[in-house]
């Protein structure tokens, strides 16, 4: 990783979506900075196309597909893509599942999370579990004993999992950041990214982060991202200053300064 602060002018030139996680990227300590919103919003009016790519939940991807400056949001670690319409009062939702297949999962993912919180009596639910559409999150237990153990009866049922500095997650689908990404990129915005990574800058923090890490030629990690550099099989190719919000400010700024003042 090298300072984000001697990247060489133009070094971002060819960026035109910045794809970026939230908890702890976009916030820090739990709260988005007017900073970092007027960034959102500084991207956008240069001509950048802005979509968070979160393990949040349904419930606050809707909030923010709606109400936030971004052109929509990447949600449980891949499962759902929401949008604004065009009018910018509804929303347009689209799922990795089919329509027909999201009660069957869901009803899955709950008989799972019964039976690992029976054989873990310690695993909790993530308060914001009842507005999850896709996926099951796990508050991240403080014994690393018991994180593990969870994780590892999650993979026995059949789950996929992951770990962010909040949660444990687990979902249904073989997907992920990435595999999702790839689907909206060609469907909603015509950008093939196997041929075309460079008009991606990514930006991340911790561990559910690394398949973005590892594919894109753009990537940043705000400062916090070191206490997960083992968890990372590649790191980010930059890493910011300041923690969360205060680090996509500088990683937004980096692209202003290098992009052409015209929509795409």
């Amino acid at each position: 990783m090298q300072l984000l602060s001697t990247a060489p002018d133009k070094t971002f030139h060819s960026v035109r979506f910045v794809l970026t996680d939230m908890d702890e990227t976009l916030t820090y300590q739990g709260r988005l900075s007017a900073a970092t919103y007027t960034a959102l919003e500084q991207l956008q009016t240069v001509g950048i196309k802005v979509i968070p790519v979160t393990a949040a939940p349904a419930g606050w991807c809707d909030q923010m597909a709606r109400m936030w400056p971004v052109d929509g949001v990447i949600g449980e670690n891949g499962g759902l893509f929401f949008r604004r319409t065009p009018n910018g009062h509804g929303i347009v939702r689209t799922f990795w599942h089919e329509q027909d297949q999201l009660s069957e999962v869901r009803d899955t993912l709950h008989a799972i999370g019964r039976r690992v919180q029976e054989q873990i009596p310690e695993a909790t639910y993530a308060d914001d579990q009842p507005f999850r559409l896709t996926s099951l999150a796990f508050a991240q237990p403080q014994d690393k004993g018991v994180a593990q153990r969870l994780v590892e009866a999650l993979r026995a049922e059949g789950a996929e999992t992951t770990i962010n500095n909040l949660w444990i997650l687990g979902w249904l689908g073989g997907y992920d950041k990435l595999a999702m990404t790839r689907r909206v990129m060609t469907e909603t915005f015509g950008i093939d990214i196997d041929t075309d990574r460079g008009a991606v800058l990514y930006t991340g923090d911790s561990t559910n982060d690394a398949p973005m890490f590892g594919f894109f030629h753009h990537t940043v990690g705000v400062s916090t991202v070191r206490q997960y550099l083992s968890d990372l099989p590649k790191p980010p190719k930059w890493i910011t200053a300041g923690p969360g919000g205060t680090g996509f400010v500088e990683a937004a700024e980096a692209v202003i300064a290098d992009r052409p003042h015209r929509a795409v």
